[in-house]
């Protein structure tokens, strides 16, 4: 049986945690900032979480990640 592939795209934009966590970055820091406050800015850095019934897509996507 032929390996399996990773989606790239999804590659790109999500990383695995240690424990099995899928993580993401928030949206809404692209373009736009001067009208969001600092703190909107900066609360916007942090990693955020792929939802639970996003997980199990996100999962598939990345088969050796």
């Amino acid at each position: 049986m032929p390996k399996m592939k990773t989606r790239r795209g999804a590659a790109k934009r999500f990383k695995i945690s240690a424990g099995g966590k899928v993580l993401r970055s928030k949206a809404y820091k692209r373009h736009i900032l001067t009208k969001k406050t600092t703190k909107t800015k900066r609360n916007l850095r942090h990693v955020g979480l792929v939802s639970d019934g996003d997980y199990a897509k996100a999962r598939a996507m990345l088969p050796y990640l």
